[in-house]
């Protein structure tokens, strides 16, 4: 026995697409609209303050609290109870953590144990199947299928869960389900009605409910994020997750948080105290002025959390008809900041021979890099293994990107494009 191997709990985890796309990006330097985060500044006053309280106040660059710096706590608390309808206490009902990938890591492994069943909707971010697995659970992951197409250019809100095969899911095993909503990849926006499904789900089977959000300020008109622990009998079973990254563009921060009730939070944090212990308090100093800033104009128009979707809108649509003028078809979110694209109708005008991966995506997305000079993610990283061949004809491009880079990639697929006619 080598007892320097693997431990055999992370040996089903498959290889990890963003370090072989970012080794591709660095070898091939394409237009990178692959990778989820925005190419341009932050907002100005998150960076100020954390330039200016970093060299002001010496207390900043020591240890907070661990389950949460007060004064970032405290304004999440503010921001949300609100929204959920419910007085959330920043004491004992937050938990800032390192990343939203953090929170979920102390969510799953704060609740499930060994055979407990978690229900996965596909397509989901690559990290929920092998933190359920390290933690013991069993993945049952469930497909979102798109509807009868109705033209070339396909919502987001098409993309449904059988309620059937929904229903079917649940049993005495499952001790949690996952949603994504705005999701990742597909940018569906779940509505009330299917919110409202999946929670009579977790009320029959008293099943919690972990809601990854972390794209929850950048919804399109006129659709509206839900949040499920608002919805009746949820905020008991429900663990939301928010990100700092996302919200303010400033993903090397690496700071988000969960909130929920105190007898959830509890699981979370004894995982936390045991792993990540404390975050970076100059970094949630700073995150807090900035969501302070946006309280007190909460109401205002130029309020950030609702002038972010009117501003990636404008990209989404450029990105639209980008893709629909190369012979590409489209998934056109509702939210978040990615797009799919279906290829199949240039399936015969790239040559995918000389690339080796099974799945078809990575290969047309590595082609695309070497060829094209425009690099996507393959999609089937975020399904499981019975359901890749649903996405194998599809790439997700991030459309969060300055205006230069996005017309740059436009000049590079439509001088492609004129070359195959």
């Amino acid at each position: 026995m080598n007892k320097f191997q693997l431990p055999s709990r992370y040996m089903n985890i498959s290889k990890n697409v963003w370090l072989e796309y970012l080794q591709l990006a660095k070898d091939y330097e394409p237009i990178d609209l692959g990778h989820g985060y925005p190419d341009f500044p932050p907002p100005r006053h998150i960076v100020g303050a954390l330039k200016y309280l970093s060299t002001t106040d010496l207390h900043l660059h020591q240890y907070t609290v661990d389950f949460g710096h007060p004064r970032l706590v405290d304004s999440l608390a503010k921001l949300y109870s609100p929204l959920v309808g419910h007085k959330i206490d920043p004491q004992t009902e937050i938990l800032v953590t390192h990343g939203a990938t953090g929170a979920l890591f102390s969510s799953i492994n704060g609740h499930v144990d060994t055979g407990d069943e978690v229900i996965i909707i596909e397509p989901f971010f690559d990290c929920y199947v092998p933190l359920v697995q390290i933690a013991g659970g069993i993945p049952k992951c469930i497909p979102l299928k798109p509807k009868t197409i109705k033209g070339d250019v396909l919502s987001s809100a098409d993309w449904v869960l059988d309620p059937i095969e929904l229903e079917n899911m649940f049993n005495e095993k499952t001790k949690l389900i996952i949603i994504n909503t705005p999701n990742n990849p597909l940018g569906k926006v779940f509505t009330k009605e299917e919110l409202e499904s999946i929670a009579d789900l977790c009320k029959k089977w008293n099943v919690l409910c972990i809601s990854d959000e972390v794209y929850e300020w950048m919804v399109y008109e006129p659709n509206k994020h839900v949040r499920i622990a608002s919805l009746s009998g949820m905020w008991d079973r429900t663990i939301t997750i928010g990100s700092a990254g996302k919200t303010f563009g400033i993903t090397g921060w690496k700071t988000g948080w969960a909130y929920g009730p105190e007898i959830l939070i509890r699981n979370l944090r004894a995982v936390h105290q045991s792993s990540i212990y404390t975050c970076l308090t100059p970094l949630q100093e700073a995150i807090a002025v900035g969501i302070e800033k946006e309280l007190r104009r909460f109401n205002d128009n130029d309020c950030y959390f609702k002038s972010i979707s009117r501003d990636f809108a404008i990209k989404r649509n450029f990105m639209a008809d980008l893709l629909t003028s190369i012979g590409m078809k489209p998934i056109v979110p509702q939210g978040g900041y990615f797009m799919m694209a279906d290829w199949s109708s240039l399936d015969n005008m790239v040559d995918l021979s000389k690339e080796s991966d099974v799945r078809k995506d990575y290969r047309f997305t590595k082609w695309m890099v070497k060829n094209v000079g425009v690099q996507g993610i393959p999609p089937t990283a975020f399904y499981s293994e019975p359901h890749k061949y649903l996405i194998e004809y599809y790439v997700r491009y991030c459309f969060v990107k300055k205006e230069e880079n996005l017309k740059i990639a436009a000049e590079k697929l439509l001088k492609w494009k004129n070359t195959l006619k």
